[in-house]
């Protein structure tokens, strides 16, 4: 006998396929994703490059160990990655039931207020330990917005898209990390290299974070334009009306097979990346003594090949599968830092470009498919909670805890092998996710809600 209530209300089943968007409307609800999604991660990715060149030096108390300020920088870092799964859940149960539309519209408005104010944070020597407190603070309302971002984002588009080009159209959002990447690169790179090192210091770090305001209305203008998609619409009047069941725990109860494989195909992704555009950036200035502004032109270049990249590598995944460009990243991911880390000791600007540029492009290849694989997970009424579960849960122990291992490794041991190490076990997580992961290129989002309400009447 079923152990679930009998009256458990039954979502109704599709009629047909899902109504794919026209390629117009397509346009302007990547163009609201990628706007959005390149606002919070210039601001997400701006704090993580200033932890770096900026917090550990006026933010944190001085030490004769040049590491332990920037562990402690990287730690706070961390705060932002703590703070994204409680922003997920959150986003993704009130998202399900009010709309992704409305969500994504709060949340680019809490990571615009949050960074401006870091860039008004008075330094140590004028407040001493509240100056970390308030950059803790600050960190984790970022961050908490950035979780309720992505899921709302892709799913904006994957609900609108057509089945056959699902993987292109939903890729798009993943854009927005490299292109918010390289624009954050890009602002500090010219206030390290028109400003002497004190003025960068004083005052020039702070122009990034208050900059964020501008994009901040466009992207929250451009948002404004679209609505969220039919099939969404459908389920949120049974949600709302009817009470069809919805959110975190739900996901958990009735997925839990897509949580975890969509964790473990996160955890490889998350932990490759943040070596590669965050730690590199400790391991070139501290290990190899790399001048700031070139470590930031190299990753400036490197970024604009990924955000290039991602949208033909979306394409691929409608063409030969989702699991086979994943994949193929995994593998070459689990290789990187065993000849990345050699070429960074070269010094050589050409070696350490090769090694920033085959990291972004090994990271791409696994990044752009995300959207359509995890969307393809889960049915309309907990997908965006199934989605943020899947990929903000996991950045607890991947993006947030990697620059911290690598920094602890690299002090303990001297060199980088044992970093390389670490990332070759999380790839070999993440391929035994990938194999226990469906392969869902072509399914009709319809299609998995009229299974998922098959399997409710099932059990009612």
């Amino acid at each position: 006998m079923s152990s679930t209530t009998p009256n458990e209300p039954v979502p109704t089943p599709p009629q047909g396929q899902a109504e794919p968007a026209s390629r117009s409307t397509l346009q302007k609800v990547v163009a609201a994703s990628l706007a959005g999604t390149v606002v919070e991660w210039y601001e997400f990715f701006l704090y993580g490059s200033a932890a770096t060149l900026v917090f550990n030096k006026i933010l944190f108390p001085p030490s004769d160990n040049p590491l332990t300020p920037i562990l402690a920088a990287f730690i706070t870092y961390a705060v932002g990655f703590l703070a994204r799964p409680l922003g997920g859940l959150i986003f993704g149960h009130f998202g399900d039931k009010h709309g992704r539309k409305k969500l994504l519209q709060v949340s680019i408005v809490l990571v615009g207020v949050s960074t401006f104010l870091m860039g008004c944070l008075p330094t140590y020597s004028l407040i001493g330990f509240m100056a970390p407190v308030l950059l803790v603070l600050l960190r984790f309302i970022q961050g908490f917005a950035v979780g309720g971002e992505w899921g709302g984002a892709v799913l904006l588009v994957a609900e609108h898209s057509p089945k056959e080009s699902r993987g292109f159209w939903a890729s798009w959002p993943q854009s927005g990390v490299p292109i918010g990447n390289l624009l954050a690169t890009a602002i500090l790179f010219l206030m390290t290299a028109v400003l002497p090192d004190e003025q960068f210091l004083l005052w020039g770090w702070r122009v990034g974070f208050w900059a964020s305001v501008v994009i901040v209305v466009i992207g929250y203008y451009i948002r404004s334009k679209v609505s969220d998609a039919p099939i969404f619409k459908e389920t949120q009047s049974e949600v709302v009306e009817d009470g069809v069941r919805y959110g975190v725990a739900e996901v958990f109860k009735r997925y839990p097979r897509g949580v975890f494989c969509a964790m473990g195909l996160r955890l490889i992704e998350n932990i490759h990346y943040y070596l590669v555009v965050t730690w590199s950036i400790t391991y070139l200035t501290v290990k190899v003594g790399i001048p700031n502004s070139e470590i930031l032109a190299l990753l400036l270049l490197a970024n604009v090949v990924e955000a290039i990249l991602v949208p033909f590598v979306g394409r691929l995944g409608d063409i030969i599968g989702r699991k086979a460009p994943y994949a193929i990243g995994i593998v070459l991911a689990a290789t990187w830092g065993f000849f990345a880390f050699p070429l960074f000791d070269t010094g050589s600007a050409l070696n350490i470009f090769i090694a920033i540029m085959s990291g972004l492009v090994f990271h791409a290849l696994m990044y752009a498919g995300q959207p359509a694989i995890m969307a393809e997970m889960f049915p309309t009424r907990m997908r965006y909670s199934g989605v943020s579960a899947g990929y903000q849960v996991t950045s607890i122990v991947a993006g947030s805890l990697a620059p911290i291992i690598a920094t602890a490794l690299l002090d303990a041991y001297g060199n980088a092998t044992p970093v390389a190490i670490y990332a070759l076990i999380a790839a070999v997580i993440g391929f035994f996710a990938l194999v226990f992961t469906r392969e869902t290129r072509g399914i009709d989002l319809a299609d998995v809600d009229r299974l998922d309400a098959e399997r409710v009447a099932a059990r009612a």
